[in-house]
């Protein structure tokens, strides 16, 4: 049992659902506000800030749409949503208002698990470092965005200004879904975010360098229809 375990705000309505996942993250050991409503949600958030935030679109209240964006008014604090929604404008709407996953129902536990884990971890790392962290480390790739190099084990990687740029803002949200949008936006500017072709012959380009199979990355990975996500850890073979 952890000595101070994250406390977990579920926002849901469906009841048995509700229950579900209540018992089951309390069962790992998370702290559990579970509401069945938009405000009330927003309310409890306001009144005890929790570690990171569960919560449904459909509500009875208001859009989860919604709750996302007035969240994102006044704090970081990770937040899934989990949806029944599974259409990718649906999925990338979420991700632009400032969500930081998505995963659609039916769902399997130990997939929310593992998301919440990565959503606390990021957050973590983002809450220990008081001015912004410019060394990365996962797997056998190191990253000094101050000195502008990156090294594969004991090689020095080459990249493009514009290789560098999307790496670098992949590697800041370490961890975190990007949509094509925002990643099109930061890299290229607002003119190209209708230009997703952009984004798919840079990527190509940087798993060509930075990974050990293109057809099984380890460290680009892509959340199909949404974006992409820079891996905080991947498992060594």
């Amino acid at each position: 049992m952890q000595e101070n375990p994250p406390r977990i705000l579920v926002i849901e309505d469906d009841k048995p659902i509700l229950n579900f996942l209540k018992s089951s993250l309390l069962n790992k050991g998370y702290k559990v506000v579970a509401v069945e409503s938009g405000e009330e949600g927003l309310s409890q958030a306001a009144q005890n800030v929790p570690d990171i935030v569960i919560t449904d679109l459909g509500l009875p209240d208001m859009d989860g749409l919604e709750v996302v964006s007035r969240l994102r008014e006044w704090t970081d604090l990770p937040i899934i949503v989990l949806s029944a929604r599974e259409k990718e404008k649906d999925k990338v709407e979420a991700l632009d208002k400032g969500a930081d996953d998505y995963l659609t129902k039916p769902f399997g536990l130990n997939e929310l698990l593992a998301r919440l884990r990565v959503s606390l971890r990021h957050a973590t790392r983002m809450k220990g470092n008081s001015q912004e962290k410019t060394e990365y480390e996962v797997g056998d790739l190191k990253i000094d965005l101050a000195a502008r190099r990156i090294f594969k084990g004991d090689e020095e990687i080459h990249l493009t200004a514009i290789e560098y740029k999307l790496l670098s803002t992949m590697v800041r949200h370490m961890g975190k879904v990007l949509t094509q949008r925002y990643l099109l936006n930061e890299v290229w500017g607002p003119e190209c975010v209708e230009h997703p072709q952009y984004l798919r012959v840079y990527m190509a380009s940087l798993r060509r360098k930075l990974e050990d199979d293109t057809s099984r990355p380890k460290y680009i990975i892509t959340e199909q229809g949404i974006g992409y996500r820079f891996a905080d850890e991947v498992d060594e073979e």
